[in-house]
């Protein structure tokens, strides 16, 4: 990797981080460079292989498809899960389930770092009430700008470093491992998707037996062999058909209620 693509994936690796002030915002940089699916691209763009980062970021997407931030909460961070682990696996010539088995750790190095650029700036924080009591309206404009300082450090400083200089260390641990540890991380990323999907349907799913539409679906891709776009056509059908006479029963118990009132009065 160059040090020109190294700057590159640092530069986008913070534009994409959550609390980032700067004209991608958080809409689209966080909720849309920040998506390891999108991410993937990028990276692949920058490196020259498209197809490899388009893939790698898919896998880590699924592990990762049902997650939310809300608030502060930070259950894991995407954010060094792609910029730090896409491309050193791109550069090592590992696998995509490596990658994925590297997104764990890495996203949890994420979540430490945005709880030290929040408690970092705490002090513009103090700073900023200080102003506020000397009616220095020009510092306080310029608190955003100051505090997104420690944010630009804390992201593109790790992400610059570690895709610069970790490159040779990766590819030699990647070459020195094991076939039985290789083998290993390989299976756990096999398995880490079905974690994703998991937080998914935990939020979807309103009554325990709609688990069966996602079995119907694996059953038909999987064991049937039908095409996933054949597979959502159903999926939109059974969908309709669960909305439309989900309602028709809301209004005849709706109805029904009515009924009993007006025999009550």
């Amino acid at each position: 990797m160059s040090l020109f693509q190294a700057i590159l994936i640092g530069i986008f690796g913070y534009l994409s981080s959550n609390y980032n002030p700067w004209g991608f915002g958080q809409l689209t940089g966080w909720y849309g460079i920040g998506r390891p699916l999108v991410s993937g691209l990028i990276i692949g763009i920058i490196l020259g292989d498209i197809k490899t980062g388009v893939l790698m970021g898919a896998t880590v997407q699924t592990l990762y498809i049902g997650l939310v931030t809300p608030g502060l909460s930070m259950p894991a961070d995407l954010n060094t899960a792609t910029y730090i682990g896409i491309p050193l696996a791109m550069i090592s010539g590992a696998t995509e389930e490596f990658a994925l088995s590297m997104a764990v750790p890495l996203s949890a190095l994420g979540v430490a770092l945005v709880y030290a650029v929040q408690t970092v700036n705490v002090f513009w924080v103090r700073k900023m009430d200080e102003w506020v009591e000397k009616g220095n309206i020009k510092q306080v404009g310029n608190v955003p700008l100051y505090a997104s300082s420690s944010q630009a450090i804390a992201r593109f400083v790790p992400i610059f470093v570690a895709c610069y200089f970790g490159q040779g260390a990766i590819t030699a641990l990647v070459d020195a491992m094991p076939t039985w540890l290789g083998n290993t991380f390989i299976l756990f990323g096999a398995i880490l998707p079905a974690v994703g999907f998991a937080m998914l349907l935990r939020m979807c799913l309103n009554k325990n037996l709609e688990i069966f539409y996602f079995l119907l679906g694996f059953v038909m891709v999987k064991a049937m062999g039908l095409p996933i776009t054949v597979a959502l056509v159903i999926a939109c059908l059974f969908g309709y058909l669960d909305v439309k006479y989900l309602n028709e029963n809301v209004m005849i118990s709706r109805a029904t209620l009515s009924k009993e009132e007006m025999f009550d009065d």
